[in-house]
């Protein structure tokens, strides 16, 4: 196995760029990851290119050297510069982005959509609901954090490539697609709409959850283009959820009927 041994090595040099910017992961359809448990999840729905991983890692993780891709050994202050934390585990992967469209949205599917929801845990939590009570898409308006970011990546724990992953732009246009396929569109609103209890939880031809914004929630053009909106009963302590706590609520409502 080759030996990386400086910091300006082309192909770490590519691993960080792939990390630190967004414009650079969708040009290059690749996204760096890092971690012992997180690399070999991931090979479970996306195709891993290249693995760094340090000496240390890999007495550890012998299993990691079974991993596809070319592999590489790295020392300990090139890892450290391919890291996003400063704690890091000595494991890193360039896989292919998965490339998912809007073509695959199908009558009865359930469905998460998010508008400009932009802080990489909540999208990484959200993520990790919808994968795990049987959803089968997530869409992503303009605006939202970046899924293949290390931090949203991180959240996911995974499920960032174990459900399909839409980038939809303009949301309102989006929900009129799923609309004609027949699938209810239910936006998460406080204020005009039905509680939680009063919303039913199996709909034959679909559902797709809409939650917006950490600070803004969802705009009126996308609150009008759904079909109904949905809120989760509170009591008056707290004026409003995190997005990843209500959407993972109403997620769960919204499960797969044999959970």
């Amino acid at each position: 196995m080759e030996k990386i041994t400086s910091r300006e090595n082309a192909k770490v040099k590519y691993a960080c760029r792939l990390a630190s910017s967004g414009a650079f992961r969708r040009a290059e359809g690749r996204f760096l990851a890092e971690g012992r448990k997180l690399c070999p999840e991931l090979c479970r729905g996306a195709e891993l290119e290249t693995l760094f991983c340090t000496e240390s890692a890999l007495e550890k993780c012998p299993e990691l050297s079974e991993l596809p891709g070319e592999h590489y050994l790295v020392e300990d202050h090139v890892a450290d510069k391919l890291a996003d934390v400063g704690t890091h585990q000595g494991v890193f992967g360039v896989f292919r982005t998965p490339v998912h469209t809007l073509e695959e949205v199908k009558t009865g599917g359930r469905y998460l959509a998010l508008e400009r929801v932009q802080d990489p845990g909540n999208v990484g939590t959200l993520l990790r609901s919808a994968a795990a009570f049987g959803f089968d898409g997530v869409l992503l308006s303009d605006g939202c954090a970046s899924v293949f970011a290390p931090k949203t990546l991180r959240a996911s724990m995974g499920a960032a490539v174990r459900i399909p992953v839409i980038e939809a732009g303009k949301l309102p246009e989006a929900i009129a697609l799923l609309r004609g396929k027949g699938i209810t569109c239910l936006a998460a609103a406080l204020y005009q709409s039905q509680p939680l209890s009063a919303a039913a939880s199996g709909y034959p031809d679909g559902v797709c959850v809409v939650i917006g914004s950490e600070g803004q929630g969802l705009t009126d053009e996308t609150i009008a283009a759904c079909t109904g909106t949905v809120r989760i009963p509170m009591t008056d302590r707290v004026e409003s959820l995190n997005a990843g706590i209500a959407g993972s609520i109403l997620l769960w409502h919204f499960r797969e009927e044999s959970l």
